[in-house]
């Protein structure tokens, strides 16, 4: 299996603890969830902890997939992992990484290592679309990563 390694990294002028905070609250993932996906909790347990599990609904039928992912590898304040355990591709693992940058600011990263099913023909076929799809996916994160984060330190966390 041929991993693909996906990274988007931003610079969110909040202090690094405020982020990753704000990455544990129990709504984040729908929050960070783009209107266009076709994506809906079914289960979650546990948070961003290691042994945190979350099963997604994702897709249109009659081609929806059950994604069930856990998170492991936990370092408060810092990053949290989640790898699929059943969904879309033959290996998803996701660090979600918070660096301070300043007592100020902090450098958001998210990398993700991936391999598509069908192996080579699953990326000659799917890896362009899916790179565009996860570009886009992570310019909103990180945005509304962004803007969530300054609202709550303003005091306006009811938005």
């Amino acid at each position: 299996m041929r991993l693909q390694v996906f990274t988007f990294r931003s610079r969110i002028p909040a202090p690094a603890y405020a982020v990753f905070r704000w990455h544990a609250r129990p709504d984040a993932l729908e929050k960070l969830t783009p209107p266009w996906e076709l994506v809906r909790v079914l289960e979650r347990s546990g948070g961003i902890q290691d042994g945190g599990r979350v099963v997604l609904l994702v897709g249109q039928w009659p081609f929806r997939v059950r994604w069930v992912a856990e998170h492991f590898d936990y370092v408060e304040g810092r990053q949290f992992r989640d790898r699929q355990v059943r969904g879309l591709f033959a290996h998803w693992d996701h660090t979600h990484l918070v660096t301070p940058d300043g007592p100020g600011a902090c450098w958001l990263e998210d990398r993700i290592e991936y391999a598509l099913p069908l192996g080579s023909i699953g990326q000659l076929t799917g890896g362009w679309l899916v790179r565009r799809k996860l570009a886009r996916l992570f310019e909103y994160r990180h945005r509304v990563t962004t803007e969530e984060v300054l609202r709550s330190a303003h005091g306006d966390d009811a938005a």
